[in-house]
């Protein structure tokens, strides 16, 4: 785990004093007073009740820019330590490092600063940097009246439907919100930060593939074009965001779950429209995450800081080429192994082989899944996030184990991989359903009190799960695979308010209400021309698209509701609905068989 900030605030502190020559007792005591906590758990409130204390709760993140500011300003200044000894318990916690409390104050974004009462109820909920100035004002203001802030409204409470997806109506209104949002000067969705949002821009590649969609297309392309200005030209690898809408103000950090979506949409850009840019952009991506993220052992770490000193901003940094960065020295990398970020990069792995037939990616994505599949295991299927988890399990790092399995299957056929999806289904379907309906993110620890005796839902989380469920049901015909589906999406058809983007909402309805794109390689495995068919399978451009290969040596297919034929040579079938195609014996010939399958 990260090393407690409390000592680089301590010492940024006394150095702070000591610039100023100030010899002054009382500041200095009330410095070396501040303790930072950094296990979160349900005795915190207990200390803080005996204490008659509130409970401050910093959410930083080991990559965040900003948090480090906060680190050499705001948490050393004597007032505001002065404060915080008096009447504060402080807890410091590495976001990166807690899903759950990542997912229950992702909106506050990082740093978070959120001060509770001793029995758990929420005070005040702070985004962004907070001036010295502000913080102390903050503080004294609690201690004078704790009277909940504007910032903390009250729960709202979400009980699931019965509706099996959203309602017309409800299609519509994230539709229009969706269609509205999108900036069409600078492309991208929304007048602020810039980055590649993976469910906003998948659902415009659904729209621009399956239903042939021109708007969509421009949309995607602009959005994507757009995004290559934040793909560092000398290493590789995507900055976090643009500060600006024109996408021309990166932040520097660059986060693993970045690298990961980029790549799996470039890859798939790629294999729609073959532009060599999207190509050059995940190859770029892959060396980047290969070249500074990946471990020995193959996995991969979590984040590399934004600036490389607090003197050596990224901005001054990142200007330089390779050579001179090289000789300032890298910025720091966190080395954390989750299994969450690492879920996710698999996945991009298997599309990135998918579309180029780089081995070496498949090689990559396959010896990660095998360190999670040692390192990261729990009984029954799930997953932890880290070696040793201070709450959980969550349901981020099971859920995107599945999703990496699952992606693992389609490129290889390998069956073992089909089993570890399917286990961890089973274990999100055991561990994660909610009394309210859904899935929570994970659960409530004992003993715990306030906001945190309810656990927290996402809509993120539980769209991907919808899609998760509802992919696994067509490979594996499971009706239980089909039931967590829909649990999860009368959770979101509840939850989505028709103002929000609800892109993640819309791809899940979508693809919960249909039949994936569906295309069967009959061969025997070991037979080149099946191989070459099962290639261009995998190359045929959608995102939501099911690749099956049966070889009769290995028994039935996992879900045998079609039935095959076996010919006297390997052949390729595209099914649609409950429609299949004539058999295919040439892999040029596949793409043009399933668009004729789609757009007769």
């Amino acid at each position: 785990m990260p090393q407690p900030r409390k000592f680089p605030r301590l010492l940024s502190t006394l150095a702070a004093l000591a610039a100023l020559g100030c010899g002054c007792a009382q500041a200095l005591a009330a410095t070396a007073a501040i303790h930072w906590q950094t296990q979160w758990n349900p005795a915190l409130f207990t200390q803080a009740a005996r204490a008659h204390r509130f409970v401050l709760l910093d959410l930083h993140a080991v990559w965040c820019h900003w948090c480090h500011v906060m680190d050499e300003q705001t948490y050393a200044d004597p007032k505001v330590t002065a404060l915080i000894g008096q009447r504060y318990l402080a807890v410091s916690i590495d976001a990166d490092s807690d899903p759950d409390l990542a997912s229950r104050y992702a909106d506050w974004g990082w740093p978070a600063t959120i001060v509770l009462a001793a029995d758990g109820t929420e005070i005040v909920k702070r985004r962004g940097f907070l001036s010295p100035e502000q913080m102390a004002s903050l503080l004294q203001a609690i201690i004078d009246d704790p009277t909940p802030g504007p910032s903390v409204g009250p729960a709202v409470a979400v009980v699931a439907t019965r509706a099996g997806g959203l309602s017309a109506a409800q299609r519509a209104a994230f539709r229009k919100t969706y269609l509205e949002a999108y900036d069409s000067r600078y492309g991208g969705w929304g007048r602020g930060q810039k980055f590649l949002d993976a469910a906003t821009l998948e659902y415009t590649l659904a729209l621009a593939g399956a239903e042939r969609d021109p708007l969509a297309e421009r949309r995607a392309r602009e959005t994507l074009n757009a995004n290559l200005r934040l793909i560092d030209p000398v290493w590789g690898g995507v900055w976090q965001y643009s500060a600006t809408r024109d996408w021309a103000a990166p932040h520097y950090e660059k986060l693993l779950s970045f690298q990961a979506d980029d790549l799996r949409l470039y890859a798939e850009a790629y294999a729609r429209w073959q532009d060599p840019r999207y190509l050059g952009a995940a190859l770029a991506l892959e060396r980047y995450a290969s070249g500074f993220l990946r471990s020995p052992a193959g996995a991969f770490y979590v984040s590399q800081d934004a600036d490389l000193s607090a003197t050596m901003t990224g901005h001054e940094y990142y200007a330089r080429d390779d050579a001179a960065r090289r000789r300032l020295g890298i910025p720091r990398i966190d080395t954390h192994e989750y299994a969450r970020e690492n879920g996710g990069m698999i996945r991009a792995l298997c599309r990135l082989y998918e579309v180029s037939g780089q081995a070496a990616a498949l090689a990559s994505a396959e010896r990660a899944a095998e360190w999670v599949s040692t390192h990261r295991a729990l009984p029954g299927g799930g997953f932890s996030h880290d070696r040793h988890d201070q709450g959980g399990p969550y349901l981020d790092d099971t859920l995107a184990m599945g999703e990496a399995f699952l992606a693992l299957y389609r490129a290889t056929s390998g069956r073992q991989w089909l089993a570890r999806a399917q286990a961890a289904l089973r274990y999100i379907a055991r561990e994660f359903p909610d009394r309210r309906g859904g899935f929570m993110s994970a659960p409530a620890p004992a003993g715990a009190s306030g906001v945190f005796k309810d656990p927290t839902r996402t809509i993120a989380q539980s769209a991907a799960l919808v899609r998760l469920a509802n992919l696994l049901q067509h490979y594996s015909g499971d009706p239980r695979d089909a039931a967590t589906a829909r649990q999860a999406m009368r959770f979101l058809a509840a939850a989505g308010e028709p103002d929000q983007l609800g892109s993640d909402i819309l791809l899940a309805d979508r693809e919960l209400s249909g039949a994936p794109i569906h295309i069967t390689v009959v061969g025997g495995k070991q037979d080149p021309a099946a191989q070459a068919l099962h290639a261009a399978a995998l190359q045929f451009p959608a995102t939501y698209l099911q690749v099956d290969w049966w070889d009769a040596a290995e028994g039935p297919l996992p879900n045998p509701q079609v039935h095959y034929p076996q010919l006297a040579r390997a052949a390729a079938f595209a099914c649609s609905g409950s429609t299949c195609s004539t058999p295919v014996f040439e892999p040029e010939g596949v793409a043009r068989t399933v668009a004729s399958a789609l757009y007769p």
